[in-house]
């Protein structure tokens, strides 16, 4: 066994089991609590690539492969005997988080664009996140519930989210929609469907039928999905798009998957390409302007490198920055 590698598995697991799952998993706590305590785990796991064997990942793929969602000692006992078929998936998959709740925490940027917008997601997984016009809205403020619906009426799938603050809110006007994935998920295939839906944690109650009114809203109307790196094929891609539509280049919570050597380059042929909105924790580049300080708690959500809010990760909570609702890039 890999001492080293079977000690940053229990490393990982614990803090994934104290901090990250606790209020969003209990059965991911348990399993990556019970990882961290077991050497026989440890030892399979180690032989994941380090990049491929984070705790939702791992737990997904057992999931998707069978694995029962029982306590930590049924569910080690399965993983032991499937160990050679869980390494093999896990080096083949990565974390696709393509939550289309997201798209409440990017509306305030793509509220300042003037329309049409040609919309380009890099990371984009499936496409949930590139159907913002498709959805409904409903933010919670502190007074009122702003609600927006599209032209044809109330959404299949309706975002609700607390919003501080009170910037522009408008849907927008999107003619085109593309996306750039090293692994570009089909909204109707079967197989594809079942690792998006299968990438929510046990216990977050609504997620999953959440995606999959999406992925239905994705498979009616299939975007541009091409698979490659986008640092090489952003280009050549966004050369697609309408030339009389305002190209917008997002890159929602993508950027921690892009190694830090390379993530200046992507930054660079976003802002080339056309407006960039970004949603990234605030230390994770170096592509801001104005970051406050101190940072409030969250990811931030940015304008052309200008920080506009504080927003959860997955868009649940937006906490508007900017006193005035005016914005140029």
């Amino acid at each position: 066994m890999d001492e080293d590698a079977a000690a940053a598995v229990a490393s990982r697991y614990r803090r994934f089991a104290e901090l990250e799952a606790p209020g969003r998993s209990d059965l991911y706590a348990a399993w990556a609590d019970g990882v961290a305590g077991s050497r026989v785990v440890q030892a399979v796991l180690a032989r994941i690539p380090a990049t491929h064997r984070q705790p939702p990942l791992v737990f997904a793929v057992t999931r998707l492969l069978g694995a029962p969602e029982a306590d930590f000692p049924t569910w080690s006992r399965w993983l032991v005997a499937h160990a050679d078929e869980v390494v093999e998936e896990c080096g083949a998959r990565s974390i696709q988080t393509n939550e289309p709740l997201r798209c409440a925490a990017l509306l305030p940027a793509l509220s300042l664009i003037e329309g049409p917008i040609a919309l380009l997601e890099v990371g984009a997984s499936a496409g949930l996140c590139l159907f913002p016009d498709r959805y409904s809205y409903r933010y919670d403020a502190s007074d009122a519930v702003v609600a927006l619906d599209p032209v044809d009426g109330v959404s299949a799938v309706v975002l609700e989210s607390t919003l501080v603050g009170a910037p522009r809110l408008a849907l927008p006007e999107i003619v085109w929609r593309a996306g750039i994935d090293l692994q570009p998920r089909s909204a109707a295939d079967p197989a594809d469907r079942a690792w998006i839906t299968g990438l929510v944690w046990p216990g977050e109650e609504g997620r999953a039928e959440r995606m999959t009114a999406a992925l239905d809203i994705a498979a009616s109307d299939p975007p541009l999905l091409v698979a490659g790196d986008a640092v090489a094929g952003l280009a050549d891609l966004a050369a697609l798009a309408p030339a009389d539509a305002t190209l917008v280049v997002t890159t929602p919570g993508v950027l921690a998957h892009v190694p830090r050597a390379n993530r200046a380059a992507l930054i660079a042929a976003a802002r080339a390409a056309g407006r960039w909105i970004t949603l990234d924790d605030v230390g994770l580049h170096e592509g801001w302007r104005g970051v406050p300080d101190p940072w409030p708690p969250g990811f931030a959500l940015a304008l052309d490198g200008e920080i506009l809010a504080s927003v959860d990760p997955l868009g649940s909570r937006v906490v508007w920055l900017r006193g005035g609702e005016e914005f140029g890039g």
